[in-house]
């Protein structure tokens, strides 16, 4: 089956890349670029002829239009750059002034008492609080607002995030913006006394997409190959390597495989609202749970996969099987890669787990946390390599052609029992489970404006 394989087009994917990071540019979930950005994905699924389709669901989008924050260091205030996160509200162009006090999210959580963050401008030296219970201590203390300094990547500029919807919706939230690392020091070498905030805009209704692209197999019964990627960015980012690149991948490997006719059915999904941790792929497994639990065999998921510099990334989430299976296309290629077996709920192949189906997860890192231009305005076409992307595409287009057309898997088709309950305990704290996401506090909505008025 590899022999009747066309050979990966760099020149192909450059044009998905140029139209999603530089005709359309920032594609935050909600935003009408992100809409466009799905549109012109579903006109190429249809071009190859798969059965195409876009299915949307709420989202609540990041509409800001101002932000500022200054701080008081030696009885003078400084302004600094900030990014309101994702799912936060914003200060509803009110400027909210409070003490600073600094909190590590690594270790003060162990303290029985946070009541020392009441009505304060809270530095908090970490990029996410990943324990439900740590946030709702955190939401319970009742800080002013939280000044997010991502520790993962030392620099001056503060990158984009989001705060997770499961946690805003169950426990609340204040205001909540990303700094720069580097200026973390000067706060704490200044001894800042005082933060001012003021975030025009917030979060506001909408919907965002999935955009499906269906290969049926010959084979009804023999289950589904999943590949997925995303569409949306964060906020000020352009969005080439994460995740123009994985779409472009995407892209390429249905065009590679659609002209064979496989036994098994492939699915090709661009997802919506990625960078709200995975909000469109959640709302895709919810709606399809059952034929993922029941023909669904493997979700293959690319990420930030085309930086120029670096080294290839495989999480496997399924076995060694399956890695072995991986590795017997990648090795003969020269595409060797670093292994990873962490049950990571920062990539849309997670919610896939939930539903009982192994995963990998293609990535490149350039740095030891990962990649330097994470949701900065600086991820462009100049830091990704359509060479390497390519490599990879024939990597992954061989794997699943053979795959696909085997009559038996070379791989267990469900998660082992202890990975799958790992993946159901992420499920519930991350996601809400099954059940999905309560409705958003109005409070933490930006007010609805008649035309009227």
């Amino acid at each position: 089956m590899a022999s009747a394989l066309k050979a990966a087009s760099a020149k192909a994917m450059e044009e998905t890349l140029s139209e999603l990071a530089r005709r359309i540019g920032v594609r935050l979930a909600g935003s009408t670029a992100e809409r466009q950005a799905a549109e012109w994905i579903a006109d190429r699924f249809a071009l190859m002829q798969l059965d195409t389709r876009i299915e949307d669901f709420p989202v609540y989008e990041r509409a800001v239009s101002a932000e500022t924050l200054s701080l008081k260091i030696g009885g003078a205030w400084r302004e600094y750059p900030c990014s309101l996160f994702g799912a936060s509200p914003g200060t509803r162009g009110k400027t909210l002034e409070g003490k600073v006090e600094v909190l590590s999210v690594a270790t003060d959580f162990q303290a029985e008492d946070l009541s020392r963050l009441k009505g304060k401008a809270v530095v908090c030296l970490g990029c996410h609080i990943e324990s439900p219970e740590a946030y709702r201590r955190l939401m319970a203390a009742e800080p002013l607002f939280l000044l997010m300094g991502d520790v993962r990547y030392p620099g001056d500029l503060p990158l984009a995030d989001g705060l997770f919807p499961h946690y805003v919706r169950r426990y609340g939230a204040v205001p909540t913006v990303n700094v720069a690392y580097r200026h973390l020091w000067e706060w704490v070498q200044g001894k800042a006394t005082r933060a001012r905030l003021k975030v025009t805009g917030g979060m506001r209704p909408a919907r965002s997409e999935n955009v499906i692209g269906i290969l049926p197999g010959r084979d009804p019964a023999a289950g589904i190959l999943y590949v997925g990627a995303h569409h949306d960015t964060q906020a000020g980012c352009p969005g080439a390597d994460d995740n123009a690149s994985g779409v472009a991948v995407c892209l390429e490997l249905a065009r590679l495989l659609a002209p064979l006719r496989l036994r098994r059915t492939i699915q090709f999904i661009s997802f919506g609202a990625e960078e709200q941790l995975s909000v469109g792929a959640a709302a895709y497994v919810r709606r399809h749970r059952r034929e993922i639990e029941l023909r669904g065999k493997l979700i293959l998921n690319f990420d930030s996969c085309g930086s120029a510099l670096g080294w290839n990334k495989l999480l496997c989430n399924g076995g060694a099987d399956l890695e072995r299976c991986w590795r017997s296309f990648a090795s003969p290629r020269g595409w060797y890669y670093r292994l990873s077996t962490d049950l990571s709920p920062y990539g849309d192949h997670f919610p896939f787990l939930a539903a009982g189906i192994p995963a990998l997860w293609v990535a490149r890192a350039n740095c030891a946390a990962g990649n330097f231009v994470h949701h900065r305005m600086d991820d462009d076409l100049e830091k990704v390599s359509m060479e390497r992307m390519a490599e990879g595409v024939q990597v992954a287009a061989e794997f699943l052609a053979a795959v696909a057309e085997q009559p038996r898997l070379p791989f267990r088709a469900k998660l082992a029992p202890e990975s799958a309950a790992a993946a159901a305990a992420g499920w519930r704290d991350f996601f809400g489970g099954w059940r999905g996401l309560p409705a958003m506090p109005e409070s933490l909505l930006e007010p609805v404006v008649s035309e009227n008025c």
